[in-house]
């Protein structure tokens, strides 16, 4: 027979978890001004909401970028329900991150612990999700990972790669809050889940704590996420692209002194019979680039500095250069 107040192990550690994360989870308040015609009076009101983390004892706190995209003013409210105005310190929209900062006392911040790069995950390991979801306290539900490198498009319109796939249920007002696995570690944001209907369906996908731990403190840093390039212009849109009916990235012009032109990468001639198409990437490294999905994705892979084999469709031939990446301001 059990003895009252009996916990599993399992119990014990969901519930450890939960008490050292919680307070490391915050809810963020879009707040927008609403127009009453008939009375010709504009009134602040909440707008959405979502959850987030304590990043560092300065205030900073991370959440995904749909969260807080287009608010005219954000608040953040801590475990304790102490409300504070936010500013928004910086976005990456490709990678639904943003950073917001509010001025708290430091013993009112418990920062996330995040997980070590040495540490790898594995299908099947436990998680542990907090969050905000439907406008409630702070609400936990568990699960297991259930897939690793998934990729699906995000709020900036490219592909988020390397997502970690989890049945723990995430429901609207759970983006932005910390998955964590069975040592309160932060694994992954919470950030979208697979539902006609809105509603948490068993599969939910967060942003990998390898892309949090690097572009956060950029943002912190600069305002923004750092992003590597080329030396080229091209069109994000891919409208030459799709006209012509070409697969790769039409390079457009090239920045004079930079890589591109070094390399002798060719752009979009002027001829007396009109334009004329001059290189279009179809590789870099050993990645096929189709898309400037593909592009984006290949590139934040490197950094500044690094020396990569980037090949060209050029007329009928296929030319393979060299060049060295830059940090594009």
């Amino acid at each position: 027979m059990l003895s009252a107040g009996t916990r599993t192990e399992d119990e014990a550690n969901t519930i450890a978890v939960f008490q050292n994360a919680a307070p490391a989870t915050v809810f963020v308040t879009q707040h927008n001004l609403v127009l009453d015609r008939f009375r010709g009076q504009a009134s602040e009101v909440e707008s959405g909401s979502g959850s987030g983390f304590v990043w560092d004892k300065a205030g900073h706190i991370v959440t995904n970028y749909h969260v807080v995209a287009n608010a005219r003013r954000l608040t953040v409210t801590l475990q304790d329900q102490k409300v504070f105005n936010a500013e928004l310190v910086g976005v990456e929209p490709r990678r639904d991150i943003a950073v917001l900062k509010i001025s708290a006392p430091l013993d009112s911040l418990t920062v996330v612990k995040v997980l070590p790069k040495a540490q790898l995950l594995q299908v099947g390991q436990k998680v542990v999700a907090i969050g905000n979801p439907f406008g409630l306290d702070h609400t936990l539900t568990t699960g297991v990972i259930s897939a690793l490198g998934r990729e699906m498009k995000g709020a900036g319109g490219v592909t988020i790669p390397d997502m970690v796939q989890t049945d723990a249920a995430i429901n609207p007002g759970n983006s932005g809050g910390p998955l964590l696995d069975s040592s309160g570690q932060l694994i992954g944001m919470n950030t979208a889940i697979y539902s006609p209907s809105g509603a948490s369906a068993g599969i939910g996908f967060a942003v990998p704590v390898s892309a949090v731990a690097r572009i956060v403190p950029q943002i912190i840093r600069t305002g923004r996420a750092e992003q590597v390039g080329l030396g080229v212009q091209i069109d994000p849109n891919g409208r030459i692209e799709r006209r012509v009916g070409i697969r790769g990235v039409v390079v457009l012009n090239i920045v004079k002194g930079g890589p591109a032109e070094k390399a002798g990468l060719q752009g979009i001639r002027q001829t007396d019979a009109g334009p004329e198409l001059g290189d279009v990437i179809v590789k870099i490294a050993a990645a096929e680039i189709q898309t400037y999905d593909d592009l984006y994705n290949e590139l934040d892979r490197h950094s500044a500095g690094e020396t990569v084999e980037i090949t060209v469709q050029r007329g009928d031939q296929l030319v393979t250069l060299r060049l060295k990446l830059i940090l594009l301001s």
